[in-house]
């Protein structure tokens, strides 16, 4: 109610103006407005001409001109979201690497926040999660060098390199004393599904991320989980999503569609015509309709919040775990030409099928589960989210802090995974989901 009766005010107070405005006067006010407004525009790229040109030819050393516009570059993007980045020519070629599924490092999925490299989670199976890197966990330095002071795409390229050399890094964690952590990169081959059958009832499919090979990795784990289960004993699937950072927005449209039939999945919404779109299911449910149960946590971002949210607000699937992190805004890549790098820029905000904002809210379960978290882990097993970092875009609404991202080592303590696997088999009834068939529990 109270975001309609802004627009409208909105609306009432641009009559009102039009009104005042209306005649040559009014014509000659505008054409005034637009001119100083130039003017002012101007007068910031002369100051920065002038401070550009001071530095040249007055700073103790002779400055290296590229890495000063490089500097300037990303001084303008950094006053902008933090998720609106510039990338070099080299950072360019390393995130096309990362989204082909194949790339030299650690592992992990990283963002920045006042200054320093926040991990938002590490990939399965690689250098980090191996070495017991975390969700939450702030990196300080790189091999003795402070990161206060890079970029994320240098602090990034300093963590990438060949295959088998080894790298050092302090990591910060919330209440407990820095630690130092030695890691051989590895050469990643991102697997971005991985599935197996439980009990002989359920279908069990991770998606860890959304790369090129995301729908295609869905795709065959279902062909080969039908192979293994017959349909009249398949109770259906659990998806899980959980610290799965996102990535490609075509790939969430087509995982979405896989188990739909028909309707929006997702819509974005921003200043120009071109980043208003609406996303469709396409290709039809592959699963015949079977019971979905989609695991979240706080760790689950951006595509993984559009695929949540679409299944849910179709009443296609039910939700189990904690709220997610809250990353509702879309990047497009701009390629700015030949050795010139790309620039990451938000454009727009995702919206569920049900027009709920995604940003620094996230997603809430249907069902919560807590896990029990060890006491190694307490204090540190939860991500602030979306709405915690600096300069995030504001919500449209009440905005949301903090959820567990904590997921077991051993499935048998996993609480989630456990309440999805009785929800399937009919242990548990959801009254809030959708209707899942009544099934006698194996023995």
């Amino acid at each position: 109610m109270r975001r309609n009766f802004a627009f409208l005010l909105g609306t009432v107070t641009g009559v009102c103006l039009t009104l005042v405005v209306a005649g040559p006067q009014g014509a000659n006010l505008v054409a005034a407005a637009k001119a100083a407004a130039r003017s002012d525009t101007y007068n910031q790229l002369n100051l920065f001409g002038s401070v550009f040109e001071r530095v040249k030819t007055s700073y103790v050393e002779k400055p290296d001109d590229s890495k000063l516009m490089e500097g300037a570059i990303n001084g303008m993007i950094s006053a902008l979201d933090p998720h609106s980045r510039y990338m070099n020519e080299k950072g360019w070629s390393d995130m096309q690497e990362t989204t082909h599924g194949e790339f030299g490092g650690l592992g992990i999925e990283v963002t920045m926040e006042d200054g320093l490299v926040k991990v938002v989670t590490p990939i399965d199976d690689t250098p980090a999660a191996k070495a017991g890197v975390l969700s939450g966990d702030v990196i300080t330095q790189i091999d003795d060098e402070a990161i206060q002071g890079m970029s994320l795409e240098q602090a990034v390229s300093r963590m990438k390199g060949p295959a088998n050399s080894k790298i050092r890094l302090k990591v910060v964690r919330k209440g407990a004393a820095p630690i130092e952590v030695a890691i051989v990169r590895e050469i990643i081959r991102v697997r971005p599904v991985k599935f197996r059958t439980d009990g002989g009832d359920i279908g069990y499919i991770r998606i860890t991320r959304f790369n090129e090979q995301t729908t295609d990795g869905l795709k065959k784990a279902l062909a080969n989980i039908s192979k293994e289960i017959p349909a009249d004993k398949l109770a259906g699937y659990v998806i899980d999503l959980r610290n799965n950072p996102g990535g490609l927005l075509d790939q969430a449209v087509s995982v979405s569609s896989a188990f739909m039939n028909r309707g929006e999945v997702v819509s974005t919404r921003g200043r120009t015509a071109e980043e208003t779109q609406r996303f469709t299911a396409r290709g039809g449910d592959i699963t015949k309709g079977k019971p979905l149960v989609v695991l979240i946590n706080g760790g689950s971002a951006s595509a993984s919040e559009i695929v949540a949210g679409a299944l849910r607000d179709h009443k296609r699937a039910t939700l189990i775990g904690t709220r997610t992190f809250g990353k509702g805004s879309v990047q497009t890549i701009i390629p700015l030409g030949p050795g010139n790098g790309a620039l990451a820029l938000t454009t727009a905000r995702y919206f569920t099928p049900s027009g709920r904002s995604i940003q620094a809210q996230g997603i809430a379960p249907d069902i919560e589960v807590l896990q029990d978290v060890p006491d190694e882990f307490k204090g540190r097993a939860d991500l602030k989210g979306e709405a915690s970092m600096r300069g995030h875009l504001a919500a449209e609404g009440t905005e949301q802090t903090g959820s567990q991202a904590y997921v077991p080592p051993n499935e048998k303590d996993d609480k989630a995974l456990t309440a999805a696997f009785n929800l399937l088999r009919g242990v548990t009834v959801n009254a809030n989901g959708p209707a899942m068939a009544k099934r006698a529990v194996p023995n």
